[in-house]
């Protein structure tokens, strides 16, 4: 019953910022669970944009390495955007996978098992 929100989406302009956040539900376990940030067009497959471990050990694609930051604390994740691009435009989710394997990385959609309901970003 564990339930995952984003906020933070909407319109901005090229070369801007943007912060989107993802706040679980009372009963998640923060402390044991991996956080992913994903992004979706149509068309498209989910693309895996960032993500971080329980001891902090963050991942993100090559197309936003550099531009994109993750963080996580007390039962939430943030994902901090800037000079942002066209092709950024997409639904982001973001998803939790719980009590993952220690030393172990998670980079697809496959390993995630809750989701957030997607917060649309708009590039223009």
């Amino acid at each position: 019953d564990v339930q995952l929100v984003e906020s933070g989406g909407g319109s901005v302009q090229i070369g801007g910022s943007l912060t989107l956040a993802c706040a679980a539900s009372r009963g998640f376990d923060d402390a044991d669970a991996e956080w992913g940030w994903f992004r979706q067009t149509p068309g498209a497959q989910c693309e895996m944009v960032a993500s971080i471990s329980p001891d902090g050990k963050e991942y993100y694609s090559d197309s936003v390495k550099g531009r994109f930051t993750i963080s996580r604390d007390n039962a939430k994740s943030t994902l901090q955007m800037s000079g942002l691009q066209p092709e950024d435009t997409a639904m982001y989710y973001c998803a939790a996978r719980i009590n993952p394997f220690s030393n172990t990385e998670y980079l697809s959609s496959f390993y995630y098992s809750t989701w957030g309901q997607g917060t649309q970003v708009t590039v223009s």
